[in-house]
């Protein structure tokens, strides 16, 4: 159902506070603490009182049991999601009447604790993760498996590392002009291009950062958002579709670069919103490594297949361009919070709320999270 929710409070931790002091030995929280910074901030931004809330979704990172004590939330429905998929789910509780007032809550303290991404270890070493699988031949980390799959595609389409730098230097002009941001300095081609390997051809500023932090978001029912928001941001539309063939999701990201799971979410997304890409004002594209960016604006129509690279290089993804993408830095630049500071930064925008990195006339953003194999989608209006 289009519009039939909105989004009526955002709120976040202080990344870049905790990041100076993390780096200095301290630990400022664990992820609840984080979790509760971020809930607390939300709940001033909507101007409700918690008792106002029945829905609780918390982040794959806590307990949902732990957080809603830690919150003092009594709720009558509650789960546990990632970024993208709590608000689909939060969208569907209020259809279904099971909860009118959801709060998404999220909390990180990867960094103090130091959760590794990388190495046999990456997650608890844990074997449900796909690229550990291939540990034997050194695939132990996403990066390894983002530098295969730009590779992969390189080699096909003739995309140059230097376009894909494009996608590092947009973020960081957004990040330059983002209070809210860690890396807050610009860089240029060439900077990029003098940047160490990681994991060849992928480059530092290919890498998302690693920090503590919390996110948390408040969406209600269309009527009630009404009564409550002055400017609520409105869920036009959202899509999934999991690549999967042969038992595994792994091989057809590496071949096909989700491009039929992308399509097949685009056509979801645009047909319900009754638009299509060339509506988009902003894009915001969940971005552990910059290799998401050019897959994204091959799948969901926004260019022609193997033509991301002249995209960006001669249209633009950065403030002023023609399609401007991950306004805030992303996940490259201004907080990894796995996928959750990107819906702030959506209905920042839709807010005019960004100051200096603020779209002009922004009406509609598609968010975009393709991850270990789903490719899901939501598009954000205002009024």
């Amino acid at each position: 159902m289009r519009r039939s929710a909105a989004v009526i409070g955002i709120g976040h931790s202080d990344w870049v506070a905790d990041w100076h002091r993390v780096r200095a030995g301290e630990r400022p929280g664990d992820c609840y603490h984080y979790g509760a910074v971020a809930f607390r901030n939300a709940l001033k931004d909507a101007g409700i009182k918690r008792d106002q809330i029945d829905g609780l979704i918390v982040g794959p990172t806590t307990a949902y049991e732990r957080m809603a004590e830690v919150l003092h939330m009594d709720v009558r429905w509650g789960d546990q999601a990632d970024a993208v998929l709590s608000v689909l789910q939060a969208v569907q509780a209020i259809e279904t009447g099971a909860a009118e007032v959801v709060a998404l809550v999220y909390g990180n303290d990867q960094r103090s604790a130091g959760t590794q991404y990388g190495g046999p270890q990456a997650m608890g070493g844990d074997l449900f993760l796909s690229y550990v699988y291939h540990a034997p031949w050194g695939m132990t980390s996403q990066g390894a498996l983002y530098a295969m799959t730009f590779r992969a595609y390189a080699e096909r389409y003739g995309i140059s590392e230097r376009d894909l730098g494009h996608v590092a230097v947009a973020q960081r002009q957004g990040s330059a002009r983002n209070p809210n941001a860690i890396q807050r300095k610009e860089i240029t081609l060439d900077d990029y291009m003098a940047a160490r390997y990681i994991t060849e051809p992928l480059r530092l500023f290919d890498y998302c950062l690693i920090n503590d932090g919390g996110v948390a978001l408040i969406i209600a029912e269309a009527s009630i958002a009404r009564k409550l928001a002055e400017n609520p941001v409105w869920i036009e539309a959202t899509g999934r579709f999991d690549l999967n063939r042969a038992a595994t999701s792994l091989e057809p990201r590496l071949t096909d670069f989700y491009r039929p799971a992308q399509q097949h979410v685009a056509q979801e997304v645009f047909n319900r919103a009754g638009i299509g890409p060339k509506d988009i004002d902003v894009f915001q594209v969940y971005d552990s490594f910059s290799v998401h960016v050019p897959l994204a604006l091959e799948g969901y129509g926004y260019c022609g297949v193997g033509e991301a690279g002249k995209f960006m290089s001669e249209q633009g993804i950065g403030l002023g361009g023609a399609l401007p993408t991950n306004t805030s830095g992303g996940h490259l630049s201004e907080t990894y919070m796995q996928g959750w500071a990107h819906q702030i930064e959506c209905v920042r925008q839709l807010r005019g709320e960004c100051g200096d990195r603020q779209v002009a006339n922004a009406r509609r953003v598609h968010y975009s999270s393709d991850v270990a194999g789903k490719a899901v989608s939501i598009i954000y209006g205002s009024d």
